[in-house]
């Protein structure tokens, strides 16, 4: 299991790695913007409309992704969203990747309008096989990148030029998409990385995704090792959102926590649930079937947060066969339901 996943990691620095030269220099005009417009002077797209939690209707969804669980860990316990929350009333399958990588994600490797016609066509299949909920797409953009050299300030990490972020913001609109920015801390830390991201997240359809795999906290090279997060960096992302939230009056925003192993995520069980956020713990291992469903069950739901994704991998997956790619009809007889759907 963890050998295989060790494979993914390395594979995924390598290629990090061939650009880390020709973006060691962070681009111009990549400080702190005052507002949720992006450099063009352009607005976000909104986000859903606030409409007063329909609690019912919660349980009732809620009880539905527990798929008959008899462990007693499901539904995991949290309070109720703010107005305005896209879970669970809403299924959301989002593309990943970066704009300077074709080997990252789906989302930087096809041209926007083949990229763009290809997810709703996932976002069909999906709400196909489920119609009992709406399904939404997404765009999960990796807005921090790890890198195998120090860069500048030592942090191995890379930020990307707003610019980047203003795409995909942009290319969601077109589609109605909520968007992700997503961060490898390296050897910086969440508290440091989250804030740099603040323009974006203070527009309703922009959420966060953090990846404890490139969490170093003991000076190690990304690639080297799987790193880590504790309770305490993932609730140090709970509060800054929670507070942006409350500050600007916003619906509650998403958190998606990346995870395939035992050690990717500790102290699960102290993790805070606010009514502010909603956090996924996201099946993040690529493999066999099998192994898969292994790890999801091991990590995801025998640890329960909050809700659950699953990660798809187009090549990944299906290099022993292409039956190895989950379908939707599949997935959803798992226990729990994921309700973020991930392909990369």
């Amino acid at each position: 299991m963890k050998t295989r996943f060790t494979v993914k990691t390395r594979q995924l620095l390598s290629f990090l790695l061939l650009f880390t030269t020709a973006c060691s220099q962070s681009p111009a005009g990549n400080e702190k913007k005052s507002d949720s417009t992006n450099q063009n002077g352009q607005v976000a797209a909104k986000g859903p409309e606030k409409k007063p939690i329909d609690t019912a209707l919660y349980d009732k969804i809620i009880k539905d992704l527990t798929n008959g669980d008899t462990t007693g860990k499901w539904p995991a316990k949290a309070p109720y969203p703010l107005a305005g929350a896209i879970l669970p009333y809403n299924r959301i399958v989002a593309y990943y990747g970066n704009l300077f990588s074709k080997k990252m994600g789906i989302l930087g490797e096809l041209p926007k309008r083949e990229m763009l016609a290809k997810l709703k066509g996932e976002v069909a299949k999906w709400q196909a096989a489920d119609p009992s909920i709406p399904v939404i797409p997404a765009l999960h953009y990796v807005a921090v990148t790890a890198q195998g050299t120090p860069q500048k300030d030592n942090m191995y990490r890379y930020r990307m030029p707003f610019k980047q972020i203003d795409t995909i913001v942009s290319w969601a609109k077109e589609i109605n998409a909520q968007v992700f920015v997503d961060i490898q801390v390296a050897h910086s830390n969440v508290r440091t990385e989250v804030p740099m991201l603040e323009p974006y997240l203070k527009m309703p359809n922009v959420h966060l995704g953090i990846d404890p795999e490139f969490s170093l906290k003991n000076g190690e090279i990304p690639g080297s090792k799987i790193g880590t997060f504790n309770a305490d960096d993932i609730n140090s992302a709970i509060d800054y959102l929670a507070d942006l939230v409350r500050k600007n009056n916003l619906p509650p925003k998403i958190l998606v926590v990346h995870r395939f192993t035992q050690g990717m995520v500790t102290q699960f069980d102290q993790i805070k649930k606010v009514p502010e956020v909603q956090i996924v713990m996201d099946m993040d291992g690529w493999g066999p079937k099998f192994l898969k469903r292994s790890t999801y069950l091991r990590y995801i739901k025998k640890e329960p947060v909050q809700f659950t994704g699953f990660k798809l991998f187009y090549r990944n997956d299906t290099k022993t066969g292409a039956n190895q790619l989950y379908t939707p009809e599949e997935l959803l007889k798992f226990t729990p339901k994921p309700i973020y759907i991930q392909y990369q």
